[in-house]
């Protein structure tokens, strides 16, 4: 092993040692966990990979993970395409920039579970700020919360509107990134607004576009407190994500099945993970 490796070995071995403990520890204690059939008040057993036949057979399962699939795509789709809007807009100099960006961010620093609290306030029928407002356009009054479409798309506008910053932010930095001679040699060649977006813009942001699709992805996929608050899974169970569902069987003392359902849904993001690197390629782009 050459000086160079050793050297570069010892740089690294902290954050190994942190990966390891904190992230794939915790991954194969869950694993191991999930072969078991661990009950509260019953003896401990072991079923090997039974919990994972009972889940592929479970059909609340396959509706909380259909909900959870359908849920991220929307509200991840819906923050990307109103975070570079944002995004483009705050890379403009006008005055007050400084400040917009400041505001743009406060739907980011509430914590989750206030901004939860206060959408199921907005969308409560009697005397929701929704309703009071719908009223007075149109004399009708709309029960957000009490049919499977309509809670859908509440939970995904409650959603979109507290992440949809951090996307933008995101997006902020790579923009910034972009020198500015380029925007001025397409000008020069007669490039459009739209021509420079998707000739210029994209092509050299997309590594950064690509990690605030990672990370809103993954948070879209575990969702829990959201939902949690505004709807609790309902009406009935159609609202309930795959992290609610196994957050549901931890309750009950199935520690066994609800470790099964944790691993099936780090499988499925760390997919999604791979498969969004795999189309970012990263790489150094010439400017």
């Amino acid at each position: 092993m050459s000086r160079e490796v050793r050297e570069a070995f010892s740089f690294m071995l902290p954050l190994i040692i942190f990966v390891f403990f904190l992230m794939l520890l915790p991954v194969i204690g869950t694993f191991w966990v999930s072969q078991w059939q661990d009950i509260s008040f019953l003896p401990r057993k072991y079923v090997g990979l039974e919990n994972y036949i009972r889940l592929f057979k479970d059909p609340q399962f396959g509706q909380s993970l259909w909900f959870t699939l359908i849920f991220s795509f929307t509200s991840v789709l819906l923050e990307m395409v109103a975070g570079m809007i944002i995004a483009l807009v705050l890379n403009e100099s006008f005055r007050l920039r400084g400040i917009m960006r400041g505001i743009s961010l406060l739907p980011w620093a509430i914590p989750s579970v206030v901004g939860a609290r206060i959408w199921q306030l907005i969308y409560r029928y009697d005397y929701g700020l929704a309703n009071c407002v719908l009223e007075k356009i149109s004399g009708l009054s709309i029960n957000w919360l009490g049919s499977s479409g309509s809670a859908f798309l509440s939970l995904v506008l409650a959603d979109s509107w507290r992440t949809t910053p951090f996307v933008a932010i995101i997006i902020l930095a790579g923009l910034q990134s972009v020198p500015e001679s380029l925007y001025e040699q397409a000008k020069i060649d007669g490039a459009n607004l739209i021509q420079r977006l998707f000739r210029i813009t994209l092509p050299v942001i997309k590594p950064v576009v690509i990690v605030a699709l990672i990370f809103r992805t993954i948070d879209a996929l575990r969702v829990f407190d959201v939902i949690y608050v505004i709807t609790g899974g309902g009406p009935g169970s159609f609202t309930t994500s795959v992290s609610l569902y196994s957050y549901k069987y931890f309750l009950m003392g199935d520690f066994g099945y609800g470790s099964t359902v944790s691993i099936f849904l780090f499988i499925i993001a760390f997919s999604i993970v791979a498969l969004y690197i795999k189309i970012g390629r990263f790489k150094e782009i010439a400017l």
